[in-house]
């Protein structure tokens, strides 16, 4: 924003610069102009200034006038009765002025009658110009605050949308939880009391990550800890991970709390259907520059059910990458046998907005 009225005013200077530069030329030419016409300095020096004076005001007029009131439908007629008005009245002004000035001279109030249809056509072509460019400076400049605008509002709706998807992350996950805390509670209050105080460092965690918009994957990681700590107090010795992260992944960054509902999608697939142990698989790694992650969870497409939630899953962090990338790409889900395996791939250009 800084930037681009920096740029206006950058414009707006060259613009009066070059105005009253070529004010100054005209008014040299004028001069001589009017020397053709047999009117000596002494009469066609004032004769320019005051007629180029005047023929500034009212241009600048015009541009002001352009400020407060920039018309629509009617922009044609409008430039073409203003300019028309204005060329009059200054022609009007000049000649009221001049002949208070030189009302003594004949010679050059007779040459003043005569110049008066030349002075006119000048006056309407400049007057006429000074419109239209105001008009189009004028026009861009509204537009361009209209583009900006529409970007601001697509900005916040889109941030509106992403935080609406973070928060979605926690009920499904918390209501497990409590059910499980409740269901320890009376067989093993030890196990529900740690229970307890690991979902109150997640939900602590979650709140300052809702914070910040982006995280590095080191940091994510600790996070997804917490989360597989209290699964596993849920699911006992039948949950086990497997964590293999390539060094050079670790500083990469990725979306705040992603890598969350990807696992959690994994283990309500693969353990919901199974009463034996089952190992998630986890692994990051840069390729070509973006931070590739997959979770791998065992899959039985004979007995897998699908399992009714809230309906917050891939299809949620799909469309989160869409909204913070543009593209659909960046989630792949692929079946191998009896694997199923998930990975979202991070492009790292936004490196810039992590907060």
């Amino acid at each position: 924003m800084a930037r681009n009225i920096a740029s206006q005013k950058k414009v707006v200077l060259i613009f009066f610069t070059t105005f009253l530069a070529w004010f100054g030329i005209w008014s040299t030419l004028q001069v001589k102009v009017l020397q053709d016409f047999g009117i000596p300095y002494s009469h066609a020096i004032p004769d320019a200034v005051i007629s180029n004076l005047l023929l500034e005001g009212f241009c600048l007029l015009v541009i002001n006038n352009m400020r407060y009131y920039l018309p629509k439908q009617e922009k044609y007629w409008y430039t073409l009765v203003i300019s028309v008005a204005l060329s009059s009245l200054w022609l009007l002004l000049l000649r009221i002025i001049l002949w208070a000035f030189f009302k003594n001279d004949p010679v050059y109030m007779n040459a003043l009658v005569h110049t008066s249809t030349i002075r006119f056509a000048i006056a309407f072509l400049i007057i006429g110009c000074c419109t239209v460019l105001s008009l189009l400076w004028y026009t861009q400049r509204n537009q361009q605050a209209d583009a900006d605008r529409r970007q601001d509002m697509e900005r916040l709706a889109r941030e509106a949308e992403l935080n609406k998807l973070r928060q979605q992350l926690q009920p499904h996950f918390l209501f497990n939880s409590l059910n499980s805390i409740s269901a320890l509670t009376g067989s093993q209050p030890e196990k529900a009391r740690h229970m307890i105080q690991q979902l109150s460092d997640f939900l602590r965690g979650t709140l300052k990550k809702e914070q910040q918009q982006w995280t590095n994957f080191e940091e994510e990681l600790q996070y997804l800890q917490l989360y597989l700590d209290i699964e596993k107090v849920r699911f006992g010795y039948r949950l086990q991970t497997s964590i293999d992260c390539a060094d050079d992944a670790l500083q990469m960054n990725l979306p705040s709390m992603l890598l969350q509902p990807l696992v959690e999608n994994a283990i309500k697939f693969g353990l919901y259907d199974t009463i034996g142990e089952v190992t998630i698989f986890i692994q990051a790694k840069n390729v070509n520059g973006l931070l590739e992650v997959s979770v791998q969870n065992p899959f039985d497409e004979l007995t897998s059910v699908p399992v009714k939630g809230t309906g917050f899953g891939l299809s949620s962090i799909r469309r989160r990458l869409f909204l913070l990338f543009g593209r659909h790409d960046l989630l792949q889900i692929k079946k191998e046998a009896d694997k199923f395996i998930t990975t979202i791939s991070i492009p790292q250009q936004h490196e810039s907005n992590n907060n």
